[in-house]
């Protein structure tokens, strides 16, 4: 038997009501591994588990950080070994649940062993690119590490990263991602990705989306903008967020919004699909929330 279950899916896909139920009948608790559902400020934008499933059944790192403290594979692979090696502790089953593959992929096949970087190399690599600008900074980075040139050019937070790696340790980014990984966990994991036919996962985008808009999800953005966070962070790039961001500075009417909110998401569950498909090819397969919970009753 694994020591733990492992549910990969796009966005929208149900796979959370699955780990659900799964936990139910399995004795499990719940672990989150979907990038945005680990920031407090979009329970609703994110579709985080409501309060009453987490009444319900035990859930971890979800709502867990402020979103101006962002997360990486890295320590999102890390804080889940823990929280695997404490559930199985008291006797439960770990289940492992979200969309953000690379996020998986740390977690059950492991990590570069890249040292941990300070944050006060982190700082002087904002200040170096405070003082260069994002296009010199990015020249004195691909000094530094010329295989860094696939970066989007400005991918602020990518870029702080790779120089931030390379001050460090001397050794550029790209090649301590050529080092074999190292485990986080001796955990066996027994693992399924969920992916519904592109018209069901299509209808359910728009209809979670209605039900967002109800249960206050505009206010949710607008208390987001609030708190004055750097744009470049994670959260303020999560689906809605940018559209939302825009109608309520009165720059689209909310219909619009909305539709740029369901063209979004939809080019994100492709994106996830197709990820999921090529990097998780030796997964379990299930196109629906029950056929999830068959597969793992088994």
């Amino acid at each position: 038997m694994s020591d733990a279950l492992v549910i990969a899916g796009p966005t929208a896909s149900g796979k959370s009501a699955a780990a659900l139920s799964l936990a139910a009948r399995l004795g499990g608790e719940i672990v989150n591994a979907d990038a945005m559902q680990v920031y407090a400020d979009l329970r609703i934008l994110t579709a985080r588990p409501s309060f009453a499933d987490e009444a319900e059944m035990p859930h971890h790192l979800y709502g867990v950080s402020p979103g101006d403290d962002p997360w990486s594979a890295g320590r999102f692979a890390r804080a889940a070994a823990t929280e695997i090696e404490e559930i199985t502790a008291r006797g439960r089953l770990p289940i492992i649940v979200g969309g953000t593959g690379l996020w998986l992929k740390a977690l059950t096949e492991g990590l570069s062993p890249m040292p941990e970087i300070s944050d006060a190399i982190m700082a002087r690599a904002a200040a170096r690119l405070e003082e260069a600008g994002m296009e010199g900074f990015r020249e004195e980075l691909l000094t530094r590490d010329l295989h860094m040139e696939w970066l989007e050019p400005n991918d602020r937070q990518r870029h702080l990263r790779a120089w931030a790696v390379h001050e460090a340790t001397g050794t550029p980014l790209s090649e301590w991602q050529k080092r074999p990984p190292e485990k986080v966990t001796s955990a066996e994991f027994r693992k399924a990705a969920l992916i519904p036919p592109r018209e069901l996962s299509h209808e359910a985008v728009r209809r979670r989306l209605d039900e967002m808009i109800e249960e206050g999800a505009l206010a949710e953005v607008e208390a987001l903008l609030a708190k004055g966070y750097a744009a470049e962070l994670p959260v303020m790039k999560a689906v809605g967020v940018p559209e939302f961001a825009r109608h309520l500075a009165g720059e689209a009417s909310l219909e619009a919004a909305i539709e740029k909110v369901v063209i979004a998401t939809r080019q994100l569950v492709k994106r996830q699909s197709t990820w999921l498909n090529n990097q998780f090819a030796e997964w379990e397969r299930a196109e629906s929330p029950d056929g999830l919970i068959r597969l793992f009753m088994v």
